[in-house]
């Protein structure tokens, strides 16, 4: 099992609170990674060590080991703007661009400096498609992106990741603002892409994480508690906590 993304002793300080205390978990190739646990667990805080997104955080400091295919993220040669071109980020609020949605998928494109209009067209395409939203846009392109459900707006905005082609897809509970059918859509997305990218998701919703993942890490109070493959996490856990969290005694 090759791990894309491995940690080691990642704490977090914002100022000198410590938020995360000496994660150590590996993300492994191709597979989706679901991280549970209740409100103010750490988890969104840890996903956004994973590209850097904490350096947007005043005053945030980061220790131990980041490596993305076996190189510091943090080293200070890293170019950020390349690393989340190849660990992209979806949010829980679908978060379009105020313009078309093929212009909100070609964005990064665009940025990178890609010019050809028939590459850029061919992308837009196969990231709608992927994005299992492609039929209910193709003939509406040249819409604003706003003017569609909550829905179809997060995945033009998954879209939009997926057109620079990352190796990495970083998704803080991205179904929480939808309806269960959308949900339902993004979860089978998912599942049809995981085989051409690594996941990992931030999810409050139990069923999801059973239903998605390969693995589950359960977080509380900013450590990892426990992480397995799902199936083992959620019938066998080792830890009292854990147990307690899936069975509803605290969250």
């Amino acid at each position: 099992m090759e791990n894309v993304i491995t940690t080691r002793n990642v704490r977090l300080y914002y100022g000198k609170h410590e938020a995360l205390h000496g994660i150590d978990l590996d993300f492994p190739k191709q597979e989706i990674t679901a991280l549970i646990g209740p409100s103010g667990s750490g988890k969104s805080t840890f996903l956004r060590c994973l590209n850097r997104m904490n350096d947007l955080v005043a005053d945030v400091t980061i220790t131990g080991s980041l490596k993305l295919d076996g190189k510091d993220i943090y080293r200070p040669q890293t170019d950020v703007v390349e690393l989340r071109k190849r660990v992209g980020m979806v949010f829980q609020q679908p978060n379009p661009f105020p313009f078309s949605v093929f212009d909100n998928v070609a964005f990064g494109l665009r940025l990178a400096g890609m010019k050809d209009r028939a590459t850029i067209k061919q992308r837009v395409e196969t990231s709608l498609k992927q994005a299992a939203v492609w039929d209910e846009v193709k003939d509406k392109l040249t819409e604003n992106a706003l003017s569609f459900s909550g829905g179809q707006q997060q995945r033009i905005c998954i879209a939009r990741v997926l057109a620079v082609q990352p190796e990495i897809i970083l998704m803080d509970e991205p179904t929480s603002a939808l309806d269960p059918v959308s949900a339902g859509k993004i979860e089978d997305m998912l599942l049809d892409i995981k085989d051409k990218f690594t996941i990992a998701i931030v999810t409050h919703n139990m069923q999801q994480a059973s239903r998605i993942s390969d693995r589950t890490a359960f977080f509380l109070d900013g450590k990892l508690v426990e992480s397995g493959p799902t199936k083992q996490l959620f019938l066998t856990p080792e830890k009292e906590e854990t147990s307690d969290y899936l069975n509803g005694k605290f969250g």
